[in-house]
């Protein structure tokens, strides 16, 4: 049995799921803009958060541009929930003109080269558009993975709302995962992992704006596990309704080094990616939680 504050929370997901999609796109748009703009003025623990995150990023920003990056970040966050709770109503066709990744060419080449590929993302505008983009202009499923939320009822609506989009959603459980996921890019599949945080004892540190932060193990293994591509990919909103992103070059696979020195290389090179694309677009990364090792040692000490 949940509690009730479970049972709250994913009734307050289930009526963003059953209703927002049913509202005109202004009004959706409009409704979001407000919740965020109410959480942004509240100060609470995420903004701050997001605030001491972003003041990494952009390290030359003055208190008064943090706070200007953080609303516009509130606002970014929320369209993502809004596009989110829309997007299972949505016409496919639209993915095509609302969604415009750069160099999208290195995505369709990689996939017929037939090796498998491993599409890396950061929590960066909205990945789950970009999935649907994939599912349905692309043309190509994928498999991903999916952490295990509370209440389970959460986590079995996040699953639905993703295999409904064409995905193939699988739990975040550790060698079991890894192994279905290598068996899909064998077989020349493609995968997709928000691949920018992970605080486990299996995480690579990398060097991320300047200070160590911990980054996943998995798309790099997976990558010298199976010769599957690797593909950083970012994301940005811009000033058009529209979904903008691109498709960075292949991560190869040194040809030197033990394996824990090449997942380390890779890895780095994954997190440089991704720095690019948070940097040209601070106010579109949705990380309002502890990600810098030194900001989780505070928190400990």
């Amino acid at each position: 049995m949940g509690t009730v504050q479970d049972k709250l929370v994913d009734g307050l997901y289930g009526l963003g799921w059953a209703g927002v999609k049913k509202l005109p796109e202004p009004t959706a748009v409009a409704l979001g803009r407000r919740i965020a703009d109410f959480a942004w003025k509240r100060r609470g623990k995420s903004v701050l958060r997001l605030e001491s995150n972003l003041a990494r990023v952009v390290p030359d920003a003055t208190p008064e541009r943090l706070r200007e990056l953080s609303k516009a970040g509130m606002r970014s966050y929320m369209r993502y929930w809004m596009e989110s709770f829309r997007l299972p109503a949505m016409d496919p066709k639209r993915f095509g003109t609302e969604v415009e990744i750069k160099d999208e060419h290195i995505l369709r080449e990689a996939i017929a080269s037939g090796r498998g590929v491993i599409a890396a993302l950061p929590h960066l505008a909205n990945w789950d558009l970009a999935g649907a983009w994939v599912t349905g202009h692309v043309g190509v499923p994928f498999t991903t993975v999916a952490e295990r939320l509370k209440p389970e009822s959460l986590y079995d609506r996040f699953v639905a709302y993703r295999e409904s989009l064409g995905m193939e959603v699988l739990p975040h459980n550790g060698g079991a995962a890894f192994g279905t996921l290598a068996r899909r890019l064998r077989s020349g599949g493609l995968i997709c992992l928000v691949a920018d945080r992970d605080l486990s004892a299996s995480g690579v540190e990398v060097d991320f704006f300047g200070s160590a932060a911990r980054m996943p193990a998995g798309p790099a293994l997976l990558a010298q596990q199976t010769g599957a591509v690797l593909l950083p990919v970012t994301l940005y909103y811009g000033d058009s309704p529209k979904l903008y992103g691109r498709i960075h070059p292949e991560v190869p696979v040194p040809q030197k080094g033990t394996r824990i020195e090449k997942t380390a290389a890779m890895t780095q090179a994954v997190a440089d990616a991704f720095a690019l694309g948070i940097a040209e677009h601070p106010e579109d990364w949705h990380m309002l939680q502890r990600l810098w090792l030194d900001d989780l040692e505070e928190r400990s000490s």
